[in-house]
Formats: C-alpha cells, sequence, structure tokens
C-alpha cells in the first residue's frame, strides 16, 4: 500500500510519521520525500479497519494538511515510465553496472542478440566480447557490425550526484546501437580499417568481382560517382562501401532518398536553414553537407530531384559553396557527391526532365550494377549470406541450403533483383520448419508467361543455361498437359524421368497436384 502525505517542514514530522506504522506493527518498504514536503510511504498491506485508524491519526498528526492513497511512488512511476520509453524505443540499449554487468536490455536489443530471456546481472562480454568499458566521462561513438548489420554503438556514462562529496559519481553504462541507416546517423569507421570496406558486397562471379575492383579504384577519387542500376541491386551497400574504402572512411557518410521527401523539405536537409527561414525554425540547423563534412553525402534516385534543387547541387559540385536556406551567408564544405538511380538519365535529359549540365558533371565517374539475372553465380552466396543473418535475428540455426536449390532460384529471372531474393528467403526462413531449407520452402511468383521466360539467357555454364531452358519448357507445357504422364507422353520420354525432372525444378509446387 502506498500513501501521500502533505505536511509541512517540521522537524521530527517524519519520524512520528513511522512510529505509527511501528505502533501497528506495519512493515515499511520505502520512503520518499517529494517537492514541497510531501512525504511518500510505502508499507505491507492492512485489513480496512487497521487502515482506517492509521489514516486518521496521520491527520491528526501536528503538521499534517492531507493524506490521500496512491498507486505508486515518485520513483515507481518514473521508472515505469522509463521502461515504457526505452521498451518502445526501435533502437537496441544496454545498460550496465560499475563492473559490467547487464542490469536493462530492451526488447530490440533482445531481438539483436537473439536473447529469449532478458540477461540481467551477468557480464557485457557475454554479449559483446570485444567492447571494454571505460571510467571516462565522456560518450563515445564506435562503428561495429553485429549479425550482419551495421551499427554507431555509442556508450555514455551514467552518474547520480554524492551527497556527501557534493560531486557526481559514476554508477553504470548505457550503451545504443543506432543503425546506420538512420537518417543523421554518422558513420564513422576505424581510420585504420579499410580491408572491411566491401564485406557487405557480396561478389563471387567474375562479374561481380571485377565490378569490385572498379569500385575500388574509384573510391580513391574526389570526383562525384554515379551509381546506375535497377531497383534492388545493392546500390546503397556499394555506396557505403566505396566511402569506406576511400581517403574519407574516418569522416561522416550520410544517405538522403531524392524521390521520398518533398523538394522543400530535401532542400533544408540538404543545405540546411537558417533560423527564422521557417514558421517553426527557431534556431538554424546544419544540412547534410555541413554534418558530413570532409566525407561523403550519398544522393539515391537522384533522377528524381527537381529541377530547383539540380541548379543549387550543379552549383556546389562546381565550387563547393551553398548557401543555407533563409542565409545570405555561403557556405564552403569539402564534401564527396556520391549518387544513384535506376533511370536513364540520358533519356531524361532529352525530355528536359534533368539538367543537360548536371549529367555530365555526375557522369564522369560512373558504375553499372548489374542486374541479378545477369550473375547468377552469386545467387547462392547472396542466399547462403541473407539466410544466415535471418537465423540470427530470429535466435534460431541457420538451416542448410538443398543442392538443388541454386537450379529453381537460377531459373527465375528475378525483377526485383537482390532485394526480392532476399524476401523471399525471410519469408521462406519464417515457415520453414526443417534443418534443410529446399526448393518447395522458396515460393517464387508465377512466371510461366512468354514475357516472364526469357531462355535465351546465357549466363553461366552450359548446363546452366539448358537448366533454364528445360525449366521453361515444363513449366510452360505442364499448365496444358498437368499430369506426369500426360506430359511424359508430349515429349517422348519416361513417366519417371518427368517426374523427376517436375521434382527437380519444383514445377509441380507452381501448379496444382498431378494427377498420376
Amino acid at each position: 500500500m502506498r500513501l501521500e502525505v502533505q505536511c509541512q517542514d517540521r522537524q521530527g514530522l517524519v519520524r512520528e510519521l513511522l512510529d505509527l506504522l511501528v505502533k501497528r506493527n506495519i512493515d515499511l518498504y520505502g520512503i520518499e520525500i517529494g517537492e514541497n514536503y510531501t512525504v511518500y510511504l510505502r508499507f505491507s498491506s492492512v485489513n480496512f479497519d487497521d487502515f482506517s485508524g492509521l489514516m486518521a491519526e496521520i491527520r491528526r498528526t501536528s503538521g499534517v494538511s492531507d493524506v490521500r492513497r496512491v498507486n505508486y511512488m515518485p520513483s515507481e512511476q518514473a521508472q515505469r515510465a522509463l521502461h515504457a520509453l526505452v521498451n518502445t524505443l526501435a533502437e537496441p540499449i544496454l545498460c550496465t553496472d560499475l563492473k559490467g554487468r547487464i542490469e536493462l536490455v530492451n526488447p530490440a536489443a533482445q531481438q539483436l542478440f537473439s536473447l529469449n530471456d532478458k540477461p540481467t546481472s551477468y557480464p557485457l562480454t557475454a554479449l559483446l566480447p570485444s567492447v571494454e568499458l571505460s571510467l571516462s566521462q565522456e560518450k563515445k561513438s564506435v562503428p561495429i557490425t553485429l549479425q550482419g548489420r551495421d551499427f554507431i554503438l555509442e556508450t555514455c556514462p551514467l552518474f547520480l550526484p554524492d551527497d556527501e562529496s557534493q560531486q557526481v559519481q559514476q554508477t553504470g553504462t548505457l550503451l545504443l546501437f543506432k543503425s546506420t541507416a538512420q537518417r543523421g546517423v554518422v558513420s564513422q569507421p576505424d581510420p585504420l580499417e579499410t580491408e572491411g570496406a566491401f564485406n557487405h558486397f557480396i561478389a563471387e562471379s567474375p562479374k561481380m568481382r571485377q565490378l569490385v575492383q572498379r569500385a575500388k579504384k574509384l573510391a580513391m577519387h574526389d570526383a562525384p560517382l554515379l551509381i546506375i542500376g535497377e531497383t534492388g541491386t545493392g546500390k546503397d551497400i556499394l555506396a557505403r562501401a566505396c566511402h569506406q574504402y576511400s581517403p574519407r572512411h574516418g569522416h561522416p557518410f550520410l544517405a538522403l532518398n531524392c524521390g521520398s521527401i518533398p523538394d522543400d523539405v530535401a532542400e533544408s536537409e540538404l543545405f540546411g536553414h537558417a533560423a527564422g527561414a521557417y514558421p517553426n525554425a527557431i534556431e538554424s540547423q546544419k544540412g547534410f553537407f555541413e554534418l558530413a563534412a570532409s566525407g561523403s553525402v550519398f544522393l539515391d534516385e537522384i533522377g528524381e530531384m527537381s529541377p530547383s534543387l539540380q541548379t543549387k547541387l550543379l552549383r556546389f559540385l562546381n565550387d563547393g559553396t551553398f548557401r543555407r536556406v533563409g542565409d545570405e551567408h555561403e557556405v564552403h564544405v569539402d564534401v564527396r557527391v556520391i549518387c544513384a538511380t535506376q533511370k536513364n538519365l540520358q533519356e531524361l535529359v532529352d525530355q528536359g526532365k534533368f539538367r543537360e549540365d548536371l549529367f555530365y558533371r555526375l557522369n564522369v565517374l560512373s558504375i553499372q550494377l548489374p542486374a541479378l539475372r545477369e550473375h547468377p553465380q552469386d545467387l547462392m552466396a547472396l542466399s547462403s549470406f541473407f539466410v544466415t543473418r535471418f537465423a540470427q535475428e530470429q535466435g534460431t540455426i541457420a538451416p542448410r541450403l538443398s543442392p538443388s536449390l541454386a537450379a529453381h532460384l537460377g531459373r527465375y529471372h528475378w525483377p526485383g533483383n537482390i532485394r526480392q531474393l532476399k524476401n523471399c528467403l525471410y519469408a521462406a526462413m519464417a515457415q520453414c520448419d526443417g534443418e534443410e531449407l529446399r526448393p518447395q520452402d522458396v515460393i517464387l511468383p508465377n512466371y510461366s508467361t512468354d514475357e516472364e521466360i526469357d531462355v535465351l539467357q546465357l549466363e553461366g555454364t552450359l548446363d546452366e543455361i539448358n537448366g533454364r531452358f528445360e525449366r521453361s519448357v515444363l513449366t510452360k507445357l505442364y499448365t496444358s498437359y498437368p499430369s506426369t504422364r500426360k506430359l511424359a507422353k508430349r515429349l517422348g520420354v519416361s513417366h519417371t524421368a518427368i517426374a523427376n525432372k517436375l521434382r527437380e525444378y519444383g514445377v509441380v509446387q507452381k501448379n496444382t497436384e498431378h494427377k498420376e
């Protein structure tokens, strides 16, 4: 039970209140002094008659103006609010004591570290062996990769005042894992570490290995870099890798999608604004170009940029200067601009939708990212990477990839590229119960139309080319001959051979079950 006692600042008053509890053999669990000399008491439960008598005695105590029952002590209410706030945050959060033992874990951190229960009271090194907590009074930020995801780990010391020494004493450390994909998060890799820049860029095929070698060379320059590729090909990952591999890797990398926000907001995000530039702009704010000084700014979907912003970007690229929105003073910064687009900028120039001079300014150093269907040799390496990551996020053991899965994935044209592959594997992992991920577990969209089947893809070995052709023929004919016997008769082969082929290519799973 809990009481709030409003009273005067009188010496001995709190002692008298405690004596009333002792008189009735009531156990005291906690006491707090609030503002305006309000006393909060938390004690064991009592029956109605004893409680009524206690309330009457407290009211008769000299200096007490009022007493009422409350549900929470002030510290309990603050703790509930804090836990509610921490638990709703998307960022993983850990809190430790001075000895590095974990005291608090929010749900996002539980998911990141694949924890079934909150691991309180055991050492942080059990989760992060490489992280050392310092007793310094400064906040620190370091890059870290966990479960295949990149974070900026912020370690912030926690302090409480010491009433005797009148100084603050450190009580523990708060660890906040900020995803580098969020707006405004500054990526600051180890200045000495560049070899791992392309670790998140899967390149097993000769075509992709050559692309990585070219990207490493272009990353060393300061001129704008243009990355061209279909949606889902990994342009943002390549842009970040180029920044981390470049001489600017010790400085910020900030990204903005030009097609996802209004024009006026995009201008403020890039160039910043002065105080009073907008109705609610009380203070001036730096834009991405200032925040990323000496680093890189990634402009995704540059083809969606408005004509007015194109003009301002062109000026910045020419001399490195710009003006904040609503400001007359010019600002000069040294920033490398990396752009990406899935559109044909030359066509946009011909249509008058993109500045020709800006196009030629951007199209000096460029990289063409191939579609996934153009390098199918990377399918299994990408699949292994995604399956392992999903298993870590879910706290499960990654299933083996069936040998027949490569043929199954390789016969789809993947219009959504790597992003579509990732989503398909995520859906498969959500339903997979066994120790092996098989073709029938990965449900692919129907692709039996003439337009979707491209049997003339010549990437890969002769067996892979023949396999794509064979898979296409069986898929198309099975709709007209929906049984193994009918299809075998149509193609002039044995029933057993057709049944094995249908099972190998997963054709049956895409249609109704065949009838013998």
